[in-house]
């Protein structure tokens, strides 16, 4: 259960608050924001490290749109996967605009993008985080589509606008770099 589902009683706690915030109250609106903010922040950080101004731009744009789309909301599957979806949307839409294309491609065998645990195991998440977050954009970008938001390479290649075989070649390169930093 996340910190924001423990900070409201129940299901009919949640269906006020966003009744409250389709009705403008901008009480309602700050709490709900105060509450799915920083699990939202969490998931831009991981795609912009670094970039603290564009990422504030893009977790305003989500609140935007989940704001303006409350009403859409159908109270099937849970809230917070909602806005997980939403959000990242929005850093599609933020990095489809911005990142631009590496075309130079070579050739990664899959054997290349093996990694031994052992070094993998002995790492904090923090750790292994700098280093998820010093790969170049668009390899962050598919690498965290791949492996944190489990999506496929024809989803990734249908959000960041490139071909599915660009997706494989980015996520290959992205575990590449990643093991030369691991060795390293």
């Amino acid at each position: 259960m996340s910190h924001a589902e423990k900070s409201l009683s129940g299901h009919s706690e949640l269906s006020v608050l966003i009744n409250d915030c389709i009705a403008q109250s901008r009480n309602a609106q700050k709490k709900l924001y105060d509450l799915y903010s920083p699990a939202a922040y969490g998931i831009i950080k991981r795609y912009m490290y670094g970039n603290d101004t564009a990422a504030q731009e893009v977790l305003n744009d989500a609140f935007f749109k989940i704001f303006t789309k409350l009403d859409q909301y159908s109270f099937q599957g849970a809230f917070e996967g909602w806005i997980r979806r939403i959000v990242v949307n929005t850093l599609m839409d933020h990095l489809r605009r911005n990142i631009k294309n590496d075309q130079n491609f070579k050739e990664v065998q899959p054997e290349d993008a093996y990694v031994n645990s052992e070094g993998v195991e002995k790492m904090s998440y923090k750790e292994l985080l700098v280093l998820v977050n010093s790969l170049p954009d668009l390899q962050r970008a598919v690498f965290n589509l791949f492996v944190f938001e489990n999506y496929s390479h024809k989803e990734i290649a249908t959000f960041l606008d490139i071909n599915e075989n660009n997706s494989r070649w980015h996520l290959n390169d992205a575990r590449r770099r990643l093991k030369e930093k691991l060795i390293l």
